[in-house]
């Protein structure tokens, strides 16, 4: 299938490992132009490396998105380098685990400050330039945590859920602009973040049985999913929070 999205420039923010380096091999592979941003140099330098091999264009931007001018400033330099941002996937790595008791003030302030300010940040910096040309992808990366309640992680399901509001809120708003706004729900995904919190294969087996599929997903599935909402092909969904979890969560709508 032809996602019509050849030459736009995506910006994929925590694109250097994970499901952000996920969502931009998938659409480097449909022929974006891309920029990824992240914290740490050396992983940002092996992912260009690796984009490249699809044979496109791609910057990286070194950059935390908990800074509040970062947005802005990625922003700008993906625009001169590749021109104005089309697609704006906002990926920021889950809050730490703890339930309400465990967590303190700091982690709370952090958390709201990089899982929702964050991505708010960057949408308010790339809008403008969608708006006025009248076409735009904006896709968050968010957590199954949005939709249900998971035990052991009360950061995630606090901040998690203001997100999807933010993305219903927002596509009502600028649907008529030509800009379409999603968010992707990852369930159990076999990242190196899973694998940390799940260190042994006995747990992660444990963890796979527990999905009605059989499995852990794959990065790939979530970056197949999130260059589909960045597509032509998807040009009559928004506001939409779209699981991806193997049917794990038991929410029915």
């Amino acid at each position: 299938m032809d996602l019509g999205i050849e030459g736009r420039v995506a910006l994929i923010t925590g694109g250097s490992a994970g499901l952000g380096l996920a969502s931009a091999r998938s659409l480097a592979r449909e022929g974006c132009a891309v920029c990824v941003s992240a914290r740490s140099p050396e992983r940002l330098a092996d992912a260009v490396v690796e984009l490249q091999e699809f044979g496109g264009t791609v910057h990286a931007v070194l950059a935390d998105v908990e800074d509040p001018e970062a947005a802005a400033r990625v922003v700008a330099e993906t625009r001169e380098v590749l021109g104005p941002v089309d697609i704006l996937v906002a990926n920021a790595g889950g809050p730490p685990r703890g339930d309400f008791l465990q967590v303190d003030q700091d982690d709370w302030e952090t958390a709201v400050n990089r899982n929702l300010l964050g991505t708010v940040r960057l949408i308010r910096a790339v809008l403008p330039d969608m708006r006025s040309r009248g076409w735009g992808r904006i896709v968050t990366i968010s957590s199954s945590s949005a939709r249900e309640a998971l035990d052991g992680l009360a950061l995630s399901n606090a901040t998690r859920p203001a997100v999807a509001g933010v993305v219903r809120t927002l596509a009502r708003e600028v649907g008529r602009d030509g800009v379409l706004v999603n968010n992707v729900l990852p369930g159990p995904i076999l990242t190196d973040r899973l694998k940390e919190a799940t260190p042994t294969p006995e747990g992660l087996a444990e963890r796979a049985e527990r999905v009605p599929v059989g499995r852990l997903g794959r990065p790939e599935e979530v970056g197949d999913v999130v260059a589909f909402l960045a597509s032509e092909r998807a040009s009559f969904m928004t506001g939409v929070s779209v699981l991806v979890d193997g049917g794990q969560s038991r929410v029915i709508a």
